[in-house]
């Protein structure tokens, strides 16, 4: 999945957080929910001009993201 057609950062939204184009919904609300137990489903009901890709593109982005962290040794 190529999330760069999906997800934007623009520092005029939401202070810079990359977010779902078209939206306010950033990348961090989606994966929040998802990590206090909503389903995609859920997701889509909760934000209904939220597609299942856009949903994908969002955890794409964040695997990306993680995927290029470097981590410092203490």
């Amino acid at each position: 999945m190529d999330y760069k057609e999906r997800i934007i950062a623009d520092s005029n939204i939401m202070l810079g957080k990359p977010i779902i184009k078209g939206t306010r919904i950033t990348v961090e609300i989606i994966l929040k929910k998802l990590s206090e137990g909503m389903t995609i489903e859920d997701l889509l009901v909760a934000y209904p001009h939220l597609t299942k890709e856009d949903i994908l593109a969002a955890l794409s982005y964040s695997a990306d993201v993680i995927s290029h962290e470097e981590l410092i040794a203490t």
